[in-house]
Parts: C-alpha cells; sequence; structure tokens
C-alpha cells in the first residue's frame, strides 16, 4: 500500500468518524432540543394556569372591594340623611311655631302637676310666657328644644319634661320605621 493509499483511508475513515460524531452530536441536540421544548412547554403551561389563578383570584378581591367600598358609601350616605332628618325634626319642634306647641305643654303641665308639689318649674326660654300661667314657680331657663324641667327646691330631684329628652325617645322607638320610610328596607 501506498502512501497516498494510506493516506486516503486514514481521511476516508476520519471522515465516517467525524461524520459519525457529527451525527451522534446532532441526535443528542435534537434529543436535548426535544427535551428543553416539553419542559418549556410545561413550564409554560404552568406559568399561564398560575397567572390564570392568580388573575381570577386577584378579579375576585377586587369585586369584594368593590362591594365593601359602595356598601361603604352607601352606609355614609345613609347615616348623613339619617343625621339630615334629625336635625329638621330638632329644629321643627324647636320652632316657636310649632303646630300644637301649647296643647303639648298643657299636657306636660298636667303630667307634671302630680309630682310637682313644691318643685320649682324651670322652663326652655322659648316657653316660658305659655308655663307662667301655670301654678308652679319659676324658676331659672334651663337649655332645651322645649317644654321644662321641675326640680325640688334642694335641687336633689329633678324631673325632665322637656321636648328633648321626648324626642330623643320618640326617634330610638321608630328609628325603624323611618329607616324603612327613607330607604325602604
Amino acid at each position: 500500500m501506498t502512501l497516498d493509499a494510506l493516506a486516503n483511508e486514514i481521511a476516508a475513515k476520519a471522515k465516517a468518524e467525524a461524520e459519525a460524531i457529527i451525527a451522534a452530536a446532532k441526535q443528542q441536540a435534537k434529543h436535548i432540543e426535544d427535551e428543553a421544548k416539553v419542559e418549556a412547554s410545561s413550564f409554560s403551561s404552568d406559568m399561564k394556569a398560575r397567572a390564570e389563578r392568580e388573575s381570577a383570584q386577584l378579579s375576585v378581591e377586587v369585586v369584594a372591594s368593590a362591594k365593601q367600598a359602595n356598601q361603604k358609601h352607601l352606609l355614609i350616605a345613609r347615616r348623613e340623611e339619617l343625621d339630615e332628618t334629625w336635625e329638621s325634626i330638632r329644629s321643627a319642634v324647636a320652632s316657636p311655631d310649632l303646630d300644637g306647641r301649647s296643647d303639648i305643654l298643657t299636657g306636660l303641665l298636667a303630667e307634671a302637676s302630680k309630682p310637682g308639689d313644691g318643685m320649682i318649674l324651670r322652663p326652655v326660654s322659648t316657653d316660658r310666657k305659655v308655663l307662667e300661667k301655670g301654678s308652679f314657680t319659676l324658676g331659672e331657663d334651663v337649655e332645651g328644644l322645649g317644654g321644662f324641667v321641675l326640680e325640688s327646691k334642694d335641687g336633689s330631684i329633678v324631673l325632665d319634661y322637656r321636648f328633648d329628652s321626648r324626642l330623643d325617645e320618640a326617634w330610638k322607638a321608630n328609628l325603624g320605621a323611618v329607616n324603612k320610610t327613607l330607604f325602604g328596607n
């Protein structure tokens, strides 16, 4: 065998070996690429599912938060409406022109005459003129929307016949009906 033939044979073997190595490397690269694609697809699916779960949870939380904020605003608006209603009622009751004011005072005087012997009548200034006509000894004015208080001479007993306390009781007793009238529930 000649040198050229030996060189050609070595070159052919080297080329064949190189082609086999390249083919094996390509096959291994294809296998690695396929595994990477499967892993990437799995990771992508997991991330997508996780993102969808988080998005759904966030959506639920945002809706719940919005509902809670709306309920809070509604409660605040209702409270403001109740406060305005309360103030308008107090204003109407405090007015000297309240219809039936003298009848109310007459009724309160009749109620007060039973335990009132020897007591001092302290009127709200708005009603002083009407209450002067009664049989009680008048004392200094008291604060209030109307009416009076009876006070023992030593100050140890005070009976409240002011419109304020009566109105407070009526408001508390009828708050459910007021709510139903204003808000329908």
